[in-house]
């Protein structure tokens, strides 16, 4: 007979880690001033002057494909520029100045919320 301790040693836990697709979004944060570091370490442009912008804006959301969309929202929405969009993770990254990144934002999560009716978080700022 096997005793209790060796079958539970010999048990190994599985953990699946699973997405489940909504429409929301779940991060809207705009990083005002942020120090320089964060640009290079965000895989931003690190040959591009980022001294005249100040502020990096990042979102989360799914379905991820939504990003594509938010990318384009944000950039016809103020003069922010894109830094990154993933459509696979579906995060967007916008650069620009406070009132740039905070108006993209702003546009991106009101249209997911009024015209594609998303779960929306409020738009946060550091």
């Amino acid at each position: 007979m096997i005793a209790l301790e060796n079958l539970e040693k010999d048990y190994k836990q599985r953990i699946i880690q699973e997405l489940v697709p909504g429409k929301q979004i779940t991060i809207a944060h705009n990083i005002a001033n942020p120090d320089k570091i964060l640009y290079r370490k965000l895989g931003l442009d690190p040959a591009r002057d980022y001294s005249e912008k100040s502020a990096i804006g990042i979102v989360t959301m799914s379905p991820a494909e939504y990003a594509i969309i938010a990318a384009d929202i944000a950039l016809k929405t103020s003069g922010a520029e894109l830094g990154f969009v993933d459509r696979f993770s579906g995060t967007l990254i916008v650069t620009g100045t406070v009132s740039e990144v905070d108006e993209s934002l702003r546009a991106v999560v009101d249209y997911a919320k009024e015209k594609l009716g998303f779960t929306v978080c409020a738009v946060t700022k550091t």
